[in-house]
């Protein structure tokens, strides 16, 4: 491709991120971040943000290179057809290539009462309102924790560690996603911070008020606190643009990470779905498909042919309030083996696997930000916020 490229990246979570500082190091290509908030988002300190020990923000100037453009405001709609995106506050962006990097956020509950009494600790602005409901509430007050995945688990130890007296609502199993030998380590931990785990039959909520959680088998847990946090989703950006999606309503693509439907939209982090080869919804994936997505456009710009994009997975590390945690070792493929550490010792080990993408993606900024080039992304259209990089940091 002759003269400059323009390469729209919509989302500005770690995959979106990832792919714009890896794209905007390339000289003739010119690159523009569309994300609904000026600050980046750490999603996998959001409990901590509820609990109190951290903001979980971070300055566009720290993890996004000085040469991408960022544009605040949200995608409404991707015309394929005329390589363009239309954005809320009423302006459009074009491109050559698109990003598609937006994310996933809370499922509707499908429980009676949960969507209007329930809090979620999905994203940044539900995540700040649960924890003005929580200093609202007594420090005694009962507080139920809804799911039994990595947020559920790590939401109600944050804030048992922090003094609340919490119960978590597991269905099934406790940690279906843990081999049947890391359950003990963290059933023992829940246990020494005062968490009530309910799982077994019976043990699923089907309905939710406003001071209590009902459960199948008929118990009724006081609750003025609670908290949703079984399942996840993607938003409709793809539907809404006739593009093809699975049935969750990700973006279907290609082993290059590539839509079936577009080869100048390219996608990363979950909201996308290789049709041979699904992944975990997760930061650790996010980052390998930003840098896959990435380099599939780069090779097409350069006229060759992309290659398959491979992720690796070595476990998964699971805090247990900031003192404790547990390490679930994988195979590469990312199932999950018997071999674990738990202890003290893993609560730094965690911090560390927290720090490491935004560490990665600081660095990302600074190879981005060396670049030497002329080619910058023309004036945006009426609509847009062009805004400076916050500089707000974690706490």
């Amino acid at each position: 491709m002759n003269g400059n490229v323009e390469v729209v990246v919509v989302g500005g979570g770690y995959g979106g991120v990832m792919a714009a500082n890896r794209l905007a190091r390339r000289e003739g290509v010119s690159v523009t971040l569309v994300n609904p908030r000026p600050e980046f988002v750490e999603r996998i300190r959001l409990h901590q943000l509820v609990a109190g020990s951290d903001d979980a923000v971070e300055g566009f100037d720290t993890v996004l290179g000085g040469n991408v453009r960022l544009v605040v405001d949200a995608a409404t709609r991707i015309d394929a057809g005329e390589r363009r995106v239309a954005l809320a506050g009423g302006g459009t962006v074009s491109y050559d290539y698109l990003v598609y990097a937006v994310g996933s956020g809370a499922a509707d509950p499908g429980v009676p009462g949960a969507a209007e009494f329930a809090h979620v600790v999905s994203d940044l602005e539900r995540a700040e309102r649960l924890r003005s409901a929580l200093g609202a509430a007594p420090a005694t007050a009962p507080v139920t924790v809804v799911g039994a995945g990595p947020t559920g688990i790590e939401t109600a130890a944050e804030l048992a560690e922090a003094g609340r007296k919490v119960t978590l609502v597991c269905g099934d199993v406790l940690g279906p996603y843990l081999h049947p030998r890391s359950r003990g380590p963290v059933a023992r931990r829940l246990a020494e911070l005062g968490v009530t785990v309910i799982e077994g039959r019976g043990a699923r909520v089907t309905e939710v008020t406003r001071e209590a959680v009902q459960l199948e088998d008929g118990r009724v847990l006081p609750s003025v606190v609670t908290i949703w946090t079984a399942g996840f989703r993607v938003p409709e950006l793809a539907v809404r643009s006739g593009l093809r999606t699975d049935t969750a309503g990700r973006l279907l693509t290609d082993a290059t990470l590539t839509s079936v439907d577009d080869e100048r939209i390219v996608a990363a982090g979950d909201a996308a779905a290789m049709t041979d080869r699904p992944f975990r919804m997760s930061c650790q994936a996010a980052v390998q498909l930003g840098a896959g997505a990435a380099a599939t456009i780069l090779r097409r710009i350069a006229g060759k042919t992309p290659a398959p994009v491979r992720l690796m997975f070595a476990g998964q590390c699971l805090s247990l309030g900031r003192n404790g945690g547990l390490t679930q070792f994988s195979n590469l493929d990312d199932k999950v083996n018997a071999l674990h550490i738990s202890g003290r010792l893993v609560a730094h080990i965690k911090e560390y696997a927290c720090r490491f993408p935004l560490n990665q993606l600081a660095s990302g900024a600074r190879k981005a930000s060396s670049r030497k080039s002329t080619d910058r992304p023309e004036t945006p259209q009426p609509g847009h916020r062009t805004t400076p990089p916050n500089t707000r940091r974690a706490a």
